[in-house]
């Protein structure tokens, strides 16, 4: 697939079907019983292909008033590649379903937490590829 097909595949709307700004607070409310409690939003977001695989990142945005310290967002890998509610399993057969068929995810993984800035960190999510 081209850059700019997969471009248009991975639009903001198309990733904001896939992965709602309300799923923050459906984690937040899990986690802690309260969506308020929450320290950031976390969005979606296309960074780019190789053609073998694409890379995304579920960034994170700092909620007025609160911290978005490292020592929060360090362990969230592990947290959001098994939670339920962010649902990693089901983003990467959304984006399979996206591909129609002109290539299959066969395979992801989250990195580790990057500090993008003092308000945003962001996990890569990395999703190999198969032609079909």
């Amino acid at each position: 697939m081209n850059k700019e097909t997969l471009e248009a595949l991975f639009s903001t709307k198309n990733l904001q079907e896939m992965f709602p700004g309300d799923r923050s607070d459906a984690f937040f409310e899990a986690l802690f019983g309260d969506a308020e409690e929450g320290a950031y939003d976390i969005k979606l977001a296309y960074m780019g292909s190789d053609g073998k695989t694409l890379s995304m990142e579920l960034q994170l945005f700092e909620r007025p008033g609160r911290c978005l310290a490292c020592n929060l967002t360090q362990g969230l890998p592990t947290v959001f590649s098994r939670h339920p509610v962010i649902n990693i399993k089901g983003v990467v057969q959304d984006i399979d379903r996206l591909l129609a068929g002109k290539a299959r995810c066969a395979d992801w993984s989250l990195g580790h937490t990057k500090q993008k800035s003092r308000s945003v960190h962001a996990i890569p999510l990395t999703i190999k590829l198969e032609e079909n």
